[in-house]
C-alpha cells in the first residue's frame, strides 16, 4: 500500500469544501510526473491533503476511492476520485517539514512544483505524528 500527497489551492479547492460535498473528481493535473503517479494510485490508498500557496501545510487525510480514470475536462491526463478521510488534529506547515532533517528528501521538499508526490511509509510516519495522528 502506497501513501500520497495532493496539492490543492485554497482558492480552487480546499478541504473544508472537500468535508462538504464528502467526495471529489482529482482533476486538472497537467505535468506527467504527477500525472504518472495519479496513474500509480490505488483504491483505498491513504493520501495527505496539502493547502499550497496561503499558509502551506498538510491540513487533512483522504483516501483514494476510485482508481485513475480520463480526466472529465481532458482525457488525454488522468483523474481519481478521493473522499476525505478527517482533519488533522494539528496542520503541518510546509516551513515544520523544511525545517525537519529527517524530511530533507521527501517529494514536497525535493520538488517543490510537483502538486501529485509519493510519500515512503517513514516520511508518513513522521509526518502524522508531526499532526498528532497515528500512522
Amino acid at each position: 500500500m502506497a501513501f500520497w500527497l495532493l496539492k490543492a489551492e485554497p482558492e480552487d479547492y480546499s478541504f473544508e469544501r472537500l468535508l462538504e460535498e464528502g467526495s471529489t473528481a482529482w482533476t486538472g493535473v497537467r505535468n506527467h510526473q504527477a500525472a504518472r503517479n495519479l496513474k500509480a494510485m490505488r483504491v483505498g490508498e491513504r493520501a495527505f491533503f496539502y493547502r499550497s500557496v496561503t499558509r502551506p501545510a498538510i491540513v487533512g487525510l483522504v483516501r483514494i476511492a476510485r482508481a485513475w480514470f480520463p480526466d472529465p475536462d481532458d482525457p488525454r491526463w488522468p483523474a481519481v476520485d478521493v473522499v476525505p478521510l478527517s482533519r488533522l488534529p494539528r496542520e503541518v506547515p510546509l516551513a515544520a517539514i523544511k525545517a525537519d532533517p529527517r524530511l530533507a528528501d521527501l517529494a514536497l521538499v525535493r520538488q517543490p512544483r510537483l502538486s501529485v508526490v509519493p510519500v515512503s511509509e517513514g516520511h508518513w510516519s513522521i509526518l502524522c505524528a508531526m499532526a498528532g495522528l497515528e500512522p
